[in-house]
């Protein structure tokens, strides 16, 4: 068995394949599919989508999965998608939007060596994870493996991936006494995740609500009157990363170094390729993300 990743590789090898699914959320082919299965346009597509895995879930449980987002904002698409979509109706939909953003956006590569070794080496790294305390991981892993192309395949692997860490990185921030606002005020301020307008709008917290945080950040010594970052916020935000990627080392033990840097290596190459035919608007991340 391959001994425990430096924490940083763990991030890296994150970090290089965020892009490839966090596309999925700004192509026009989900809201397209998304419709067409039922639901209405717009942010509805978002949260049936990554729910579906959990089943026809309240708003509850999806706020709760979920973390960062308004809880208000949920409850107006939760469950109330659930009477225009089945979850596997859902489910079928994104399969089909992820087949039709990736081959466009990725072109010639969708068909390439790159992604079918990409692909073999994520879906490697999934076997046998632990999914208790996981639920949207759990919900997921359920899942039977797409019977797509392998650029499909790459997606759901990498989707399992990002799920398992991001339901360690909630966690993290439960141990950290860090809110879902909070959470969002603090990572907007390391300059490395969303602008403000953009977190502000995609996870439904008004101008009053964020301002409220920054304060109580502020009153905590976390937060600067100009809202950067003190430095004992510098170092709870350092402690949640270092936590969140020891909670998500277990994948890259299903593979030795040389291949998680190789996977590193092609989620970089492959991520360059999606960002540069236009996978994001302008906008919505800061400069060093």
């Amino acid at each position: 068995m391959p001994t425990d990743l430096p924490a940083a590789a763990v991030a890296r090898v994150h970090r290089s394949l965020e892009s490839l699914h966090a596309l999925i959320y700004f192509a026009p082919e989900a809201d397209e599919e998304f419709t067409a299965a039922g639901l209405r346009p717009g942010r509805m597509g978002y949260f049936a989508s990554r729910s579906a895995p959990m089943g026809a879930v309240a708003a509850g449980v999806t706020t709760a999965a979920f973390y960062n987002f308004n809880p208000s904002l949920v409850a107006h698409f939760i469950p109330h998608a659930w009477t225009l979509a089945s979850p596997a109706d859902v489910l079928a939909a994104r399969y089909r939007a992820v087949d039709r953003a990736l081959g466009r956006l990725l072109g010639a590569e969708a068909d390439s060596d790159a992604v079918r070794e990409a692909a073999d080496l994520a879906q490697r790294a999934t076997r046998d994870l632990p999914a208790v305390a996981r639920p949207l991981y759990a919900g997921h892993a359920d899942l039977d493996w797409p019977d797509g192309p392998a650029h499909v395949v790459l997606w759901h692997a990498i989707t399992l991936l990002r799920e398992f860490r991001g339901d360690g990185h909630v966690a993290a921030l439960l141990d950290a006494e860090v809110s879902g606002i909070d959470a969002q005020v603090t990572h907007v301020a390391t300059g490395r995740g969303f602008t403000e307008p953009a977190a502000k709008k995609s996870r439904g917290w008004s101008d009053a609500e964020w301002d409220a945080a920054r304060e109580s950040l502020g009153e905590r010594g976390l937060l600067a009157a100009d809202g950067a970052l003190t430095e004992a916020g510098n170092a709870l935000r350092a402690r949640i990363e270092a936590t969140t990627d020891r909670l998500s080392a277990a994948p890259w033990r299903n593979l030795d170094a040389a291949e998680v840097e190789r996977l590193t290596e092609l989620g970089k190459q492959l991520s360059r390729t999606v960002i540069a035919a236009g996978a994001f608007p302008p906008g919505v991340f800061a400069s060093g993300h």
